[in-house]
């Protein structure tokens, strides 16, 4: 399993073994000690979400707030997204950046996300299974959102924003500016 940290302290790119042979693949897609050795801390998760998505799905960008703030390992088991993660990390040096990640079910690439950070994920085909774990509980009253298009961001998710398909929560969450 390689481990490496991306553009964003804390936030890493997770690729793991992947063996193949003529009955298809096996890989170990957790593995808390090598994970936590990367992160120099203690991870528990205690949560897992799934989401099925046809093509052209933006969902985010969402983060939960104080005491119920997550830290996420995600993952595509079938399909293919676009991910972006935002620091939101007041005093980081990289506080309003983003990264963008390609992940598939085909190269199994997975993405830890620590806390403080907005998240969010476009679909590029049909049929996108995303899995991802939380090391905390989801708590709506902390649940936050930032626009997709939000114009100090600069995100470029790839697709015109008239072939995208939102919930209409997603659409009216606020600008980043309102809310830092």
């Amino acid at each position: 399993m390689n481990i490496k940290e991306t553009n964003l302290q804390g936030c890493f790119i997770v690729q793991p073994d992947v063996y193949k042979d003529n009955r298809g693949c096996f890989y170990e897609s957790f593995n808390k000690l090598k994970l936590e050795e990367k992160l120099g801390y203690q991870i528990n998760f205690v949560q897992d979400n799934c989401s099925v998505s046809k093509k052209g799905v933006l969902r985010g960008l969402h983060f939960q707030e104080g005491s119920f703030s997550q830290a996420k390992l995600i993952k595509v088991i079938n399909g293919k997204v676009v991910d972006i993660v935002v620091d939101l990390r007041k005093k980081s040096p990289t506080f309003g950046q983003h990264i963008k990640v390609e992940l598939s079910g085909e190269d199994s690439k997975m993405l830890f996300v620590p806390k403080g950070m907005a998240h969010g994920f476009l679909t590029l085909t049909d049929d996108v299974f995303f899995s991802y774990k939380c090391d905390n509980y989801y708590n709506k009253e902390s649940e936050r959102g930032i626009i997709f298009n939000d114009s100090d961001l600069k995100i470029e998710w790839g697709y015109s924003d008239i072939d995208l398909i939102l919930s209409e929560k997603d659409l009216a969450l606020p600008t980043f500016n309102s809310m830092f």
